[in-house]
């Protein structure tokens, strides 16, 4: 079992959810909610309006998100549901549990600011210019943004 960092489309009520539902692909259990303990830039790209998480630590903001344990099958499907090594790398990152995020069950939830490594979905092969877009701290595919996501099923 391992703990994921999610902080784009595959939370709780975004529109990529519902694959983390799906026993097919292994199983996944929210935990809480959590925030990176780096700054990142979470950018907001593509012709696609897809969430960026660009690695390049130290620049843009800390990260709200979601962290769930996974097991191998779910982590393999996750792979390749978001183009790892292609399009995102699977790498570690520091995420702090928040004070409110006691959602998950008693044996995974790990204490109010407690700290976890957590693997992500984060990216070094981006253009240059996405650097350079809005930083967020916390996406939401509905948000103010402006940025409406497509989803794949649209593509």
């Amino acid at each position: 079992m391992a703990h994921v960092f999610l902080y784009g489309t595959l939370k709780r009520g975004q529109p990529n959810h519902k694959v983390l539902l799906d026993g097919a692909h292994g199983s996944a259990a929210f935990c809480a909610r959590g925030r990176t303990l780096q700054r990142y830039p979470l950018v907001i790209a593509g012709e696609y309006n897809i969430p960026w998480l660009l690695k390049l630590p130290g620049t843009g903001r800390c990260v709200e998100g979601e962290i769930y344990v996974v097991d191998e099958p779910m982590l393999r499907f996750l792979d390749d549901f978001e183009g790892c090594p292609a399009m995102y790398q699977r790498t570690t990152v520091m995420v702090q549990v928040l004070k409110d995020a006691g959602e998950g069950s008693p044996e995974d939830t790990p204490a109010a600011d407690a700290t976890v490594q957590c693997f992500v979905y984060s990216t070094t092969t981006h253009p240059p210019e996405w650097a350079h877009l809005p930083y967020h701290d916390n996406y939401d595919s509905e948000g103010q943004h402006g940025l409406r996501y497509t989803p794949r099923e649209d593509r």
